[in-house]
């Protein structure tokens, strides 16, 4: 007779007999419940079931180390079950080891690790203030900066801190979860200083919060661009509430001030108020700031057709910046003109 194979092996067999009868070794070995993690998403179901059992027979803590496998073979079509168990194990184990998955280099682990210890208030507020603020993973900075100001968290000594600390983000997300959560803490004219925010959403946010305390939030955008220096993004604020008529002259006249930003936010405003005259926007394809070149670009996107082809494919021309060259090809493509082929094309 031939020699026994080894568990591990055995656990891989491609007959379902085999692998069924090494489970018992699987469950009894450290070494091999990876394996036995496998095979909880067998496709034979009687390797599939005494798998399970043994799975959910291990104690709750011995799933941690299996944490990145099991939720990467819950992808699969029969993969919940253990994924099930792990989260079961979550939220009834020590919070000591829920935080300690906090800090996996896993995605799919940390995440559900953060999930579950904001489910079970395993992190105070400024704690998640700060990793929302630090992060660099757009889900775990919603969860956390959400979670920071939750409506019904018991205000602490540092809650003010931890709004401040949202405030001085620099996910545009992150901010502005801290600015709507201003309204919450009657820190509504806090939100005056976010008119200015580079970011779209936490302008929006700063409106809102302002029109729910009554004021109007367009004599202040309309003050703030008289200093566009120090508020360059106020001009795309005004445009974003500003009124046609009365204030696209200011954001045309805001397009030559000599900061790029300023010229960048104050495209952004005509853009917002549909105000945008071809012939007038069409030179900042010589802009020297590539950032000014491609928001007139996106600007002048509906009006490609109009803009003269010459002009166009004089830009496209090799000496030219980069950033103009890129702006002429789209403003080609959208006109519905093919770019010539720059020379010693093959």
């Amino acid at each position: 007779a031939s020699p026994p194979l080894p568990p591990a092996i055995a656990l891989s067999h491609p007959d379902g007999r085999i692998r069924e009868s090494a489970l018992d070794a699987a469950g009894a070995d450290p070494e091999l419940r990876p394996l036995l993690v496998v095979r909880c998403a067998d496709w034979a179901s009687p390797v599939r079931e005494k798998a399970r059992t043994l799975l959910a027979g291990l104690p709750g803590g011995d799933l941690f180390p299996l944490a990145e496998l099991i939720l990467r073979l819950s992808r699969r079509a029969r993969g919940d079950f253990a994924r099930d168990l792990l989260e079961d194990a979550l939220r009834e184990g020590p919070a000591a080891e829920v935080l300690v998955l906090t800090g996996h280099p896993d995605r799919a682990t940390y995440r559900l690790a953060y999930r579950i210890a904001v489910e079970r208030g395993l992190l105070t507020p400024m704690e998640l203030a700060t990793t929302a603020a630090t992060c660099g993973d757009v889900t775990l900075q919603d969860l956390c900066a959400e979670a920071a100001v939750r409506p019904g968290t018991t205000p602490g000594p540092d809650a003010a801190a931890v709004l401040d600390r949202l405030l001085t983000a620099r996910s545009p997300r992150v901010r502005s979860a801290g600015v709507t959560a201003l309204r919450r803490a009657g820190r509504h004219g806090d939100a005056e200083r976010f008119l200015a925010d580079r970011s779209a959403l936490v302008r929006a946010c700063a409106r809102y919060v302002l029109r729910q305390d009554g004021v109007d939030p367009l004599p202040l955008c309309r003050a703030l661009c008289t200093e566009p220096a120090a508020h360059p993004g106020a001009a795309a604020g005004l445009g974003e509430c500003g009124d046609r008529a009365a204030d696209a002259g200011t954001l045309w006249a805001l397009v030559e001030h000599p900061l790029p930003a300023v010229r960048l936010h104050a495209i952004g405003g005509l853009r917002a108020l549909d105000v945008v005259v071809r012939e007038r926007l069409t030179p900042l394809l010589d802009d020297p700031s590539p950032a000014v070149v491609r928001a007139a670009t996106r600007a002048l996107l509906p009006e490609a057709a109009g803009i003269p082809e010459r002009l166009l494919r004089e830009r496209g021309a090799p000496d030219r910046p980069r950033a103009v060259r890129v702006a002429a090809d789209r403003l080609l493509r959208a006109a519905g003109r093919q770019r010539l082929p720059e020379p010693g094309y093959r």
